[in-house]
C-alpha cells in the first residue's frame, strides 16, 4: 500500500509554463515563429502534416486553455473511468473537483493497483495583467499555495494488470466492472475507497487495512483475457463483457446486488477479437460492438446469438473504439487505418457513414462524445495527438490563411498534445467541457477554449 506521501503527485498548472528539452508540449496548432527561405515569416504547426526540424520544439500555447493540470499516479494507468458525484451538473465556477477510478498495468502482476482519486481544488489558467505584474512576490506566493491542486489516492493491491475499468451507480453502490490481464472480469464495491479520499480519519485506517482487492463478484467464463465492457445506462447493474476470442456475454444483476445472471450462451457473430462495447443510451435491450474484424455490429439481447444490424467493412483495419452519442442516432469509430467515422443509425445498413476524418496519423486509441453538446466529441491516437471535433461547424473560407491551415477539416477544433502513448479520454460528465486522458507518462485534465 502506498504511504500517504506518495499521494501528492499533482503538478499545478502554474509550473508548465516551458517545457525541457525531449518533452513535447501541449498545443493548439499554435503559431511557431520560423525563418523561411525568403526571411522571416510566422509559421502555423500542424502535427501530423510536418515534422519538427533538429533542435526545433514546441513550446505551450497557454492561452489556448481555460484549465490545464497533470498528474501521476506511479505506475501507468491505461483506463480508468470517471465517478459521478454530487456537486451538481454543468459546472465551471473555480475550483473544480473530480473522481476517477483507475487500474494499473504495472511491470510486475503483484505491483497492481485498483485506484480512487479524489483530485480538487483545480483552479484555471489565470490571463496576465498589468496590475497581476505589479503585485509583490510574496502576495503571489500566498496566492499559488491558495491555488495548489489536491489529490487523494485509495489504492488497493490487484493481482495482475487491469486491461480497463467502467464504473457505475447501482443504488447506493459504487461499482467498478474490472477486465484484467488474467482473463477474468471482476466486480468492485468502491465505497471503502470512495469513503478514505473524502476523510483523513477513513484513508488512515483504510491504508493500515492494507487488503488485497476483493470483488464482489468475477466470471472466468471467458476462457481467455479481454478489453470489451460497458454497464447499461437503462438497466442499473445490467453489463456486457467481450473476449479476444470473439464471444460477448450479458450480465443481468440478481437480487441484492452482490451477485449476476450470465448468459452461458455468447453472442458470437464476430469471427476476431472484440475491442469495444457500448450499450444503446435510448433502448434497453440494444448494444454495439466492434471488432478486429474490421465490423462494427448492433445486438438486441432479446434475440441472441447473432447480431441484428452489421456494417462488415466499417474500416479497412481493426475498429478499436466506438461511442454512442446520447441525444442523436450516431455511432462513432476509430480503427487502426486512423480514421474517425460517424454512423447515422437510420442507414446503418447502408455501410456507409455519414462522415469520415483522417487527422490522426496512427491507430486511434479512444473516442467519446460530449456529454453536454451532441455536436462534439474527441478522439486520441498512438499519434499522442488528442483531437476536438465539432459536427456543427460548417465549411468556410479560410482567406489568406497558410496552405496547411486550408487542408484542415473545419469540423476539427483543437489538437491537444504533451503526453507519451495516450490511451483513453473520457469527457467529465458533470463539468463543462473538461476532458480527462490518461498515458504512460501519466494524467492530463483541461478544457481548452474550443469548447
Amino acid at each position: 500500500m502506498a504511504a500517504p506521501d506518495e499521494n501528492t503527485l499533482l503538478q499545478e498548472n502554474e509550473e508548465v509554463d516551458e517545457m525541457e528539452a525531449g518533452d513535447s508540449d501541449e498545443d493548439e496548432m499554435e503559431e511557431e515563429e520560423g525563418q523561411g527561405e525568403e526571411g522571416g515569416e510566422s509559421k502555423v504547426y500542424v502535427p501530423g502534416v510536418q515534422p519538427l526540424q533538429p533542435g526545433e520544439e514546441l513550446e505551450m500555447d497557454r492561452s489556448a486553455y481555460r484549465m490545464y493540470h497533470e498528474c501521476q499516479t506511479g505506475a501507468p494507468c491505461l483506463s480508468f473511468d470517471v465517478l459521478r458525484d454530487a456537486e451538481g451538473e454543468g459546472r465551471e465556477t473555480f475550483p473544480l473537483s473530480m473522481l476517477l477510478c483507475a487500474g494499473t498495468q504495472a511491470d510486475t502482476a503483484l505491483s497492481n493497483r485498483l485506484i480512487v482519486m479524489r483530485i480538487h481544488n483545480l483552479y484555471g489558467i489565470e490571463k496576465a495583467n498589468e496590475e497581476e505584474e505589479a503585485s509583490s512576490d510574496e502576495s503571489d506566493d500566498d496566492e499559488d499555495d491558495e491555488k495548489k491542486p489536491q489529490m487523494e489516492l485509495a489504492m488497493v493491491p490487484h493481482y495482475g494488470g487491469i486491461n480497463r475499468v467502467r464504473v457505475t451507480q447501482n443504488g447506493e453502490q459504487s461499482l467498478a466492472a474490472v477486465w484484467c490481464e488474467k482473463g477474468q472480469v471482476e466486480i468492485f464495491d468502491l465505497r471503502p475507497q470512495l469513503e478514505a479520499v473524502h476523510s483523513s480519519a477513513a484513508m488512515a485506517a483504510f491504508i493500515k487495512q492494507n487488503k488485497e482487492a476483493t470483488p464482489l463478484f468475477s466470471f472466468s467464463g471467458h476462457m481467455t483475457e479481454g478489453f470489451a465492457i460497458d454497464w447499461s445506462p437503462k438497466v442499473p447493474g445490467r453489463l456486457v463483457s467481450g473476449d479476444c476470442k470473439k464471444n460477448i456475454h450479458v450480465w443481468e444483476p440478481r437480487e441484492g446486488g452482490t451477485s449476476w445472471q450470465i448468459d452461458q450462451r455468447p453472442f458470437s457473430s464476430h469471427t476476431k477479437s472484440v475491442e469495444d462495447l457500448q450499450w444503446s443510451p435510448t433502448e434497453a435491450t440494444v448494444f454495439a460492438s466492434c471488432s478486429v474484424d474490421q465490423s462494427i455490429r448492433i445486438w438486441d439481447i432479446r434475440a441472441p446469438p447473432k447480431s441484428m444490424l452489421s456494417a462488415n467493412e466499417a474500416h479497412s483495419s481493426d475498429v478499436n473504439v466506438i461511442s454512442w452519442n446520447r441525444t442523436e442516432p450516431f455511432l462513432l469509430s476509430g480503427g487502426d487505418d486512423g480514421l474517425l467515422k460517424v454512423w447515422d443509425l437510420r442507414q446503418f445498413q447502408s455501410g456507409r457513414p455519414v462522415a469520415s476524418f483522417k487527422q490522426h496519423s496512427a491507430p486511434i486509441a479512444s473516442v467519446e462524445w460530449s456529454p453536454i453538446d451532441s455536436s462534439v466529441f474527441a478522439a486520441s491516437g498512438a499519434d499522442d495527438v488528442i483531437s476536438q471535433w465539432d459536427l456543427s461547424v460548417e465549411s468556410c473560407d479560410m482567406g489568406e490563411q497558410a496552405d496547411s491551415l486550408k487542408k484542415l477539416p473545419p469540423q476539427l477544433l483543437f489538437l491537444h498534445q504533451g503526453q507519451t502513448e495516450v490511451k483513453e479520454l473520457h469527457w467529465h460528465p458533470q463539468i463543462q467541457g473538461t476532458l480527462i486522458s490518461t498515458a504512460l507518462s501519466g494524467f492530463n485534465i483541461f478544457r481548452t477554449i474550443s469548447v
